[in-house]
């Protein structure tokens, strides 16, 4: 042992070769030997560090003494809004990880402000976050929060404000108009005033920037229901055909059984050589009409767009095959109305 015994040289090259394989298995670090201008020797200290330069991590074997010589080394010199992580004069050791995100200038722009700003934040959020801008939970950021901060761009903030409201509106009454035939053709009369009724609303409101609110139902459902408002109308026969004939025959299409185009003519009770009586003992009139039983049945419901509802209860003798002859009050309105093709259809 020394100190106990002569040292021998077997001793001295055996613990040279032992602290040689320790210092290559990097358990053991001795001072390289730097010399400076004057021929000195200056002791240093190598290290291997972890680098994360603007989200890319590298490797490096480096002999700086602090953080801030590792990146002077690198060609960096970090400004003052620069990250660095550990601080600058923080001294190097192995497998220490160094961070360090360059600040860029980005523009935050409100509806009512323009803000510039050189910032190294990591984030949109952390960006507005450092800025000490205030988000609420409606507002609109882009780019998002998440996404990193655009270098000489722009970060755009909308204030949204929204918000819900239950209304009640009203729902106007239709006004529905009879024609009656029994009335002075010109005059009218209400029959029913009818009543409007009442519709309760959610309305969701949103407004952006200040500008225009835009509105949106959510839900909504009837209090009350409206009632029609019912007007007869005096009109003569003929008026009621010119008037109803040109709303088409889909419209009583899902009422009828089946459809005929047919010849119509008119007559009325007066009629030469009529009684009055028809064949199946009804008064002539408008709502009875003469038809070739072969075609239409006696007691058929039939329906004829602008005459209206009627009943086959009468034949004649000039009544053949698709012709029809519809009664009239008025022989006025009968001559008026003369000879055209109808759409005859049999109510189900």
């Amino acid at each position: 042992m020394i100190g106990r015994g002569p040292l021998r040289l077997s001793h001295v090259l055996a613990v040279s070769v032992l602290t040689a394989g320790l210092v290559c298995a990097g358990f053991l670090t001795h001072p390289s030997p730097a010399y400076a201008g004057s021929g000195e020797v200056v002791a240093t200290s190598s290290h291997v560090v972890s680098f994360d330069s603007q989200g890319a991590l590298t490797q490096h074997a480096t002999s700086a003494a602090t953080v801030g010589d590792f990146l002077r080394e690198r060609g960096i010199a970090a400004g003052d809004h620069d990250f660095v992580s550990p601080s600058a004069d923080t001294p190097l050791s192995d497998r220490m990880t160094i961070v360090y995100r360059a600040a860029v200038p980005v523009t935050i722009l409100t509806s009512n402000q323009r803000r510039g700003a050189m910032s190294s934040a990591q984030d949109v959020g952390a960006l507005l976050e450092e800025q000490g801008i205030r988000l609420a939970s409606t507002d609109e950021v882009q780019p998002s929060l998440a996404d990193p901060i655009p270098a000489n761009g722009i970060v755009r903030i909308t204030r949204v404000l929204t918000w819900e409201k239950s209304e009640q509106r009203s729902i106007a009454e239709q006004t529905i108009h009879r024609l009656d035939f029994s009335m002075t053709p010109g005059t009218t009369r209400i029959v029913s005033k009818g009543s409007p009724g009442l519709r309760e609303v959610m309305v969701s409101f949103v407004q952006r920037d200040g500008g225009s609110i835009k509105a949106k139902v959510l839900d909504s459902h009837v209090i009350r229901k409206a009632h029609p408002r019912i007007v007869a109308e005096g009109v003569g026969e003929y008026e009621a055909f010119a008037r109803m004939a040109d709303r088409g025959v889909e419209r009583t299409a899902y009422i009828a059984a089946s459809a005929m185009q047919m010849i119509a003519t008119a007559y009325t009770a007066g009629c030469y050589g009529c009684s009055g009586i028809t064949a199946i003992g009804r008064p002539a009139g408008h709502g009875i009409v003469a038809v070739d039983p072969r075609v239409i049945p006696l007691g058929t419901r039939l329906y004829i767009p602008g005459y209206g509802f009627a009943l086959a209860g009468d034949t004649g003798g000039a009544i053949r095959g698709f012709r029809i002859d519809l009664g009239f009050n008025s022989l006025r309105d009968a001559l008026l109305f003369g000879r055209r093709e109808v759409t005859v259809y049999r109510i189900k």
